[in-house]
């Protein structure tokens, strides 16, 4: 029987993020079997495998973005996860959209659903912004590297999608056209998009 001094530990390290992982409690010398014991008491409540958070903790629409970083830690949000959280478009994506290192073997997670994105150099590490979801810095790819990555993976998502996020972008004034012709060049995509880039501008 647990004493009641890691019970409150645990929960206090609950009250100081939105989701709980298993091994943040592991990590702290605990035993994890207090977590299944306070689900059941109704003192937290199991949100994914390993993943846990408060009864009353309001969640948002993107908890499964900071759930994906929570279990891919070297993962980037992108292309139709990132245009949903950047407002971006009308896409609704059933699955997080990850973007992970080439040579990183394909996470094995059963939750929540993913659809990882290999890339490497520049394509990986620029662009990079933290957004704050549920309480946790979850990293996304920024409104214009996510346009050009939406040229650049057209092929996945369609360039109908990639258009209406430019669209988007422009008009709602989330992107220059500076911001977007360096990200192209970052994809190689420059050719694709500058007559597109050039309509909107128009």
């Amino acid at each position: 029987m647990s004493s009641p001094t890691q019970e409150e530990q645990v929960l206090a390290l609950a009250r100081s993020t939105s989701l709980l992982r298993a091994r943040d409690v592991a990590a702290l010398s605990l035993p994890t079997v207090i977590l299944s014991r306070l689900v059941k008491d109704g003192r937290l409540r199991r949100v994914g495998r390993g993943v846990y958070t408060l009864p009353d903790w309001p969640l948002s629409e993107h908890t499964s973005l900071a759930e994906a970083a929570l279990r891919v830690p070297r993962g980037v949000i992108c292309l139709l996860s990132a245009l949903r959280i950047h407002g971006l478009g009308t896409q609704v994506p059933h699955q997080v959209w990850l973007a992970i290192p080439q040579n990183s073997p394909t996470p094995r997670v059963e939750r929540p659903s993913l659809r990882p994105v290999r890339m490497s150099g520049p394509a990986l590490s620029e662009g990079v912004q933290s957004m704050r979801i549920d309480g946790l810095d979850v990293p996304v790819f920024n409104a214009a590297k996510t346009i050009a990555d939406c040229f650049k993976y057209r092929n996945k998502i369609g360039i109908e999608v990639a258009l209406e996020a430019l669209r988007d972008g422009w008009e709602q004034r989330k992107v220059s056209m500076d911001e977007l012709s360096h990200y192209a060049d970052i994809d190689r995509v420059s050719n694709v998009m500058r007559p597109y880039m050039e309509s909107v501008a128009a």
